[in-house]
């Protein structure tokens, strides 16, 4: 069964930029879905106060595989560049989660 990997960023003033995003997708340069990706989406949930970040793997496995392999290493030294500038706004996951699907359709 599919597994979903939730991350939760809290919008913070008011802020509904996309620039930490759009910066972290840059560095990825995707040019296709990496192994065993379903589904990613990205988007503001207002009601929530949250950028949430939703995606949808085969496997545990490939998705960690992608975190560590490919996300972790682009997203820690921007990160530890904010912290060293005092850019508070390049914060990490208020959530971030893993579980098992009970069920998934596609169209």
């Amino acid at each position: 069964m599919p597994i979903a990997f939730v991350q939760e960023f809290t919008i913070q003033g008011g802020d509904t930029s996309t620039t930490n995003y759009g910066a972290v997708v840059s560095q990825l340069n995707l040019q296709e879905a990496p192994d065993g990706l379903l589904i990613h989406t990205a988007g503001f949930d207002h009601d929530a106060g949250v950028f949430r970040i939703f995606d949808v793997w085969e496997t545990r496995e490939q998705g960690d595989k992608f975190v560590n392999e490919r996300l972790g290493p682009i997203i820690e030294p921007m990160a530890a560049a904010a912290s060293q500038s005092g850019d508070t706004t390049f914060a990490p996951p208020s959530r971030e989660t893993w579980y098992e699907l009970h069920d998934s359709m596609t169209g």
